[in-house]
């Protein structure tokens, strides 16, 4: 790399602009091993505590050490996704890659930090899905793309769910689930039939307040595979 001209002022000049056009590089300038987009049920049968039960629950898992320690190690690339009704998606956290703990313990914070979406809206996972698969054209590099679907309920609006699941098999992307269950086996019988890749997997989660335990162990689960 050429060094900077060692004249006054001058040096300073580039010791400050050199990581600031680092931190403007695209994603896409460094690969990574998994690109994994968590997406949230937010629809009318998540109250405000269950919400909250989530997004703690998501931060917690962030800032695990073991999670951490993994996600560095494949620079792991993440985005935090809220879904409900068919035209209700949005993109709560951009897509961030875990070089470092600093970058870990940031996306733990803004998980913490992040305001619902909508309330009061049906739910439409296809719609979801078909969301999420759009924006891995924002990560090209990344080997494997994942989308981590959670909720509590089946579908009571949008379209077919085993359509979308069938696009993302053909788009080589893989799908897993957390089903949040209030009886029974129903929401992970769903999943598993509806929702989840061929390759992919669904967790249960008995109630909200075991989320937090599922979905730490769901996220060192998808980024360990590729580990072995």
């Amino acid at each position: 790399m050429e060094r900077c001209p060692a004249h006054h002022g001058v040096m300073n000049v580039c010791r400050f602009a050199f990581p600031v056009l680092m931190a403007l590089a695209p994603l896409s300038a460094n690969a990574c091993e998994t690109a994994l987009i968590l997406t949230i049920d937010v629809s009318n049968s998540i109250d405000t505590a269950e919400y909250r039960l989530q997004t703690d629950g998501l931060a917690d898992a962030l800032e695990d050490p073991e999670i951490v320690e993994t996600m560095v190690s494949g620079e792991a690339t993440i985005a935090v996704v809220q879904w409900s009704g068919v035209d209700k998606q949005t993109v709560s956290i951009p897509w961030t890659q875990v070089r470092t703990a600093l970058d870990a313990q940031w996306l733990a914070q803004q998980a913490r930090l992040m305001e619902r979406a909508f309330v009061l809206s049906d739910t439409a996972p296809a719609e979801a899905i078909y969301f999420s698969l759009e924006l891995f054209d924002q990560v090209p590099n990344c080997d494997r793309r994942v989308i981590d679907v959670s909720g509590d309920g089946t579908p009571n609006g949008g379209t077919d769910v085993r359509a979308a699941r069938n696009a993302a098999e053909r788009a080589g992307v893989t799908i897993n689930g957390i089903a949040i269950e209030s009886m029974g086996l129903a929401i992970t019988n769903f999943y598993r039939g509806a929702v989840i890749t061929r390759d992919g997997f669904v967790m249960t989660a008995r109630t909200h307040r075991e989320y937090p335990a599922t979905i730490r162990a769901k996220i060192l689960r998808e980024l360990s595979r590729i580990f072995g």
